[in-house]
């Protein structure tokens, strides 16, 4: 949980380099949060006919910012900027290429986008 208040906190911050561990917690509590939303929806009956509820849909657009945040420091931290993201977009390959430039390991020592925050909080 600790992991996923860090990212709120710094929900604007694009510079310096996330680690694996703060990227993927806070991907976790994303994915339970943004169920838990939807089953809110359901519950008070405000999701209708409509695909996305009104909860589950304020969730999802407030957790833009904070998602592409984090998302472009754990790429500054293995050592690709920050435009790496637009590989999702690729057809077919995009996201599974993305998904693997997400799961590597961290550049070991400084690098451009600042010092290895593995290195930090261990």
């Amino acid at each position: 949980m600790k992991w996923y208040l860090k990212v709120l906190k710094q929900y604007a911050d694009f510079k310096g380099r996330a680690r694996r561990k703060e990227f993927w917690m806070f991907i976790l509590f994303n994915m339970i949060f943004g169920t838990a939303a939807m089953v809110l929806d359901n519950i008070i009956g405000l999701s209708g006919e409509m695909p996305i509820g009104p909860v589950y849909g304020l969730y999802i657009l407030g957790m833009i910012l904070p998602n592409l945040a984090v998302t472009i420091r754990r790429l500054h931290d293995i050592g690709k900027k920050w435009t790496w993201i637009f590989v999702g977009l690729i057809p077919a390959i995009g996201g599974i290429w993305l998904l693997l430039l997400l799961v590597k390991d961290s550049e070991a020592g400084v690098n451009q986008f600042g010092p290895n925050p593995k290195l930090a909080t261990e």
